[in-house]
């Protein structure tokens, strides 16, 4: 999904809704972007946010995973148009799905393990 916004967090919401169990809940840490906190969100029962205070890449893993792909593979180039953009990152978020222990590796906190 090459899109962030209002929409795209509904559907990833719904999925996430899908897999956690009956009788569970989940947590999901954000930041405080646009489409995480909008008012047309529809946050399931079973989903609850905990925002991140602004300003703080060190405690979002998922800064980790976009300076990894932007140093490895999109640092230093130039796109000839928005397709292009979107294959370059789609090969780069691949590359570091497809690396065995890489996201883990990123995004681990030794501090917030339980």
């Amino acid at each position: 999904m090459p899109q962030a916004n209002v929409s795209s967090m509904q559907t990833h919401l719904d999925e996430i809704e899908q897999q956690i169990e009956e009788g569970k809940h989940g947590v999901i840490v954000l930041d405080k972007a646009g489409w995480h906190t909008s008012k047309n969100l529809r946050i399931p029962k079973n989903i609850s946010f905990l925002l991140l205070p602004p300003y703080s890449p060190e405690l979002n893993p998922q800064e980790q995973v976009g300076r990894q792909m932007k140093h490895n593979e999109l640092s230093n180039r130039t796109f000839k148009n928005y397709s292009e953009i979107i294959e370059a990152c789609s090969k780069a978020w691949a590359n570091i799905v497809n690396t065995k222990g890489a996201i883990q590796s990123l995004c681990t906190r030794t501090w917030a393990k339980i």
